[in-house]
């Protein structure tokens, strides 16, 4: 089934949109905090459609994605048992946040960077260093890096690889997308418990 290339090829349509860059502030934004569709997931195609505009929109998605960390913190911070521990419990996550609690105990801040860099879920980590009161200028310094270096890295591979990087893209986007799934369920299935 080719569901992931006829999705790829509308997200490029809405990278063009003028109010794309909007959308991709928004998005980052939402995304610390709460929502599951990655960043990467706009930036990549907006920067395969206008790569003169790399570096901005590699900027705005981090911008937004750290402003996103802080009200995350914020919430995690000032809120966790009226609203935020409640929400968790309703979507399953206390596992997710007791995980989240060790690596902290563990790791301190450099946690933080991992969780920013990397594909784990940043927005479990943002509210937990809140939920922790850990200190609120590194967690924004590390995030202001993670996350700059990995939307920089994106933006950079999309501009730099131009028509060749979407070639293959649109060849192994099917392969890519259902890998990404099952992925997704497996990992669902190990931490579930």
């Amino acid at each position: 089934m080719k569901i992931f290339s006829r999705l790829y090829q509308q997200v490029m349509i809405w990278s063009l949109h003028r109010h794309a860059p909007v959308y991709l502030s928004l998005n980052s934004f939402v995304e610390s905090i709460f929502w599951p569709i990655p960043v990467d997931v706009m930036l990549a195609p907006m920067t395969l459609a206008k790569p003169q505009r790399a570096w901005y929109y590699a900027g705005l998605a981090t911008c937004f994605s750290v402003l996103g960390a802080a009200f995350g913190y914020l919430l995690g911070y000032a809120l966790w048992d009226p609203v935020v521990a409640p929400f968790i419990a309703s979507m399953g996550y206390e596992g997710k946040i007791e995980i989240a609690q060790a690596w902290f105990s563990e790791w301190g801040i450099w946690v933080i960077f991992i969780a920013s860099f990397t594909p784990i879920p940043y927005k479990v980590f943002t509210v937990t260093a809140g939920m922790l009161s850990m200190a609120f200028l590194p967690f924004v310094l590390v995030s202001l890096v993670g996350r700059g270096l990995r939307f920089f890295m994106v933006a950079g591979l999309m501009k730099w690889g131009g028509p060749p990087m979407e070639a293959k893209l649109i060849r192994y986007i099917d392969i890519l997308g259902w890998l990404c799934v099952a992925a997704a369920v497996i990992a669902y299935l190990l931490l579930r418990n």
